[in-house]
Order: structure tokens, then sequence, then C-alpha cells
């Protein structure tokens, strides 16, 4: 598994056999997405989440999304740190990945991961993300149940509306809970939520302490009423059907992108506008116009290349 997603990571074409092969022995894992601001314990309470799983008898693997280096491309946090006591567990698998520069948060062969992790008989799959904010949001078109954690400051709360956050969670975990402005912010918190339009799954608001493990079984508790509120209402087998269009979506635009770009840095056109906006004697919004309407037959002449490799 291990190897698979590092070569899914990279981009690697040796993967996309194997990759094929098991696609289609997946769908059964339930994906929890954790995400909030940094600092706000996702990790703890990610690691505390597993014990109750383990006790239970079932299985999870954890794909923990860490900022890229803006060096190598690497994860740099290292969440598979924090959760050391389950590294010998067979029913636990933890990969550390990078974001790799994507603005959701989220990098592309994470949702591809989830794909090995779940045909290989993992019952749930918990996607970490990194951080939130206005373009960091990608976690609700890849997991089953969102889960947004909080901190018990009246700036988190403020900047989770702001962020739209609101909009994609299913479930609000203040954590952090024993800090002195918990109940400050509590009621402002739930506050917003009334504000929020009537659905048929009100969005929970819990508090929890992750260190000492308040509120992590009513938590877990809450994500099961989520999947079954979803199972039976029809609406997990819509939720995954937009995820799929979403990831489909995202994998072409990342090939066109990839491919067009390459054929437009191998151009001795696009170098020389380039050198042209560098002089001042073209804008940039003008220089990006004739180059789109340019982009057709550079791509032409870029497909006509011999590949090598």
């Amino acid at each position: 598994m291990a190897r698979l997603i590092s070569h899914l990571e990279d981009g690697n074409p040796a993967a996309r056999a194997p990759f094929a092969a098991l696609y289609p022995h997946g769908g059964r894992a339930y994906v929890l997405g954790v995400t909030g601001a940094p600092g706000s314990g996702k990790s703890t309470l990610v690691d505390a989440l597993l014990n109750i799983l383990r006790r239970q008898n079932l299985t999870a693997a954890v794909l923990a999304v860490d900022p890229s280096s803006p060096h190598g491309g690497g994860a740099i946090l290292g969440d598979r740190v924090r959760m050391q006591r389950h590294a010998q567990d067979p029913g636990v698998f933890i990969r550390s990945m990078s974001a790799r520069g994507s603005l959701g948060g989220l990098a592309l062969a994470t949702r591809q991961a989830r794909h090995v992790v779940d045909a290989a008989g993992f019952q749930y799959v918990i996607i970490e993300t990194v951080g939130v904010g206005q373009s960091e949001l990608a976690i609700s078109a890849a997991a089953d149940t969102t889960l947004v954690v909080i901190t018990p400051t009246m700036g988190d709360a403020i900047q989770t509306l702001k962020a739209g956050i609101l909009e994609i969670a299913d479930l609000f975990a203040l954590n952090k809970a024993d800090h002195p402005g918990a109940r400050q912010a509590l009621q402002a918190l739930r506050a917003m939520l009334h504000r929020l339009p009537a659905t048929p799954w009100p969005i929970p608001l819990i508090e929890t302490e992750a260190h000492h493990g308040q509120g992590l079984e009513r938590l877990w508790e809450l994500i099961l009423a989520h999947r079954s509120f979803q199972e039976s209402g029809g609406d997990l087998a819509a939720r995954r059907a937009r995820q799929t269009e979403s990831e489909v979506r995202d994998l072409v635009e990342h090939g066109l992108r990839t491919e067009i770009l390459g054929a437009l840095t191998s151009a001795e056109d696009f170098h020389g506008l380039v050198n042209q906006v560098v002089a001042r004697r073209q804008d940039p919004i003008q220089a990006a116009r004739q180059i789109l309407a340019e982009t057709p037959r550079l791509f032409a002449s870029h497909e006509r290349e011999p590949k090598h490799g």
C-alpha cells in the first residue's frame, strides 16, 4: 500500500495498472474528513478516535495531509509521530501525505490513496487536512462526514463563519473545552448555527477535550448517527456520486493543465512574451490572452514532438 501510494503521489505511470485493478474492490469504507485551524488539536482528536475504533474491533486508515515542504514538496509535519502508539497495530494504517501546493488543502493523490486503503479492506478512512480557509474546503468533496474542529476563542469562531466552513460541516467539535473562553465560544457558535437555514440534519456542536478523552464517545456516536442518517435516506449514494464527479473533474483539469503548460513552456513564443512582460513592453493580462489564443497551435506542436522516457 505504501509503495503504491508513493507512486500515486509522484504521478508514476507504474501506479496505473495496479490502481485500475484494485478500484473495483473498493466502495465499502466510510470516509471521515477532519479539518480545522492549525493548533486546534485535530491530530490528538483523531488519535483518540482511533482508540475508540480499535476497542470496537474496527479497522481504520488515516491519511494526514500535511503542508508541502517549499523545497522537496514532501510532508513536513509528520502526523505519524503523534500517533506512534498505533504504529505496530495491523488494524491501523497511517500515512502522512503532502498537500503539494493544492489550494483545497487536499492533494489529488489523497483521494486516490483513499481508494487504495478502501480496497485493502479498512472499514474507516480518516482524512485529516491541513488548516482551513477560503480556498481549503476540498475535504467536503472527499468525505462522507466532515468534522470541523475549532478552538474556544472568538477569533476562531468569527473566522469559521468568514471561511464558509458552516456550509461544509456535518459536525462541529469545540476542542480544548477546558479553555477559559470555551463557554463564550460555544454560545457564539450556537448563535451562528441557529442562523443557518433549517435542514433535515441539524449540525451538532459538541465540546471535546481530546487529551483527557472528554466528549469523544459522544462525538463517535454522532459520527455514526450521521452515517445512519445518510444511509437511510439515500443521501450517502448521492454524496458519493458528487465525490466521484469532483474527483474525475479535478483529474481532468490537472491533466489538461500539465499538458498545456508543458506545451507552453517548451515554446519560444511563450518565453518571448514573458520577456516582453518583464521588460514592461506588454502587460501580463494582454500576454496571457495572447498565450491562450495561441494554445491550440502550441499544444498540437507539442503533441507532434517525439516523447522520451
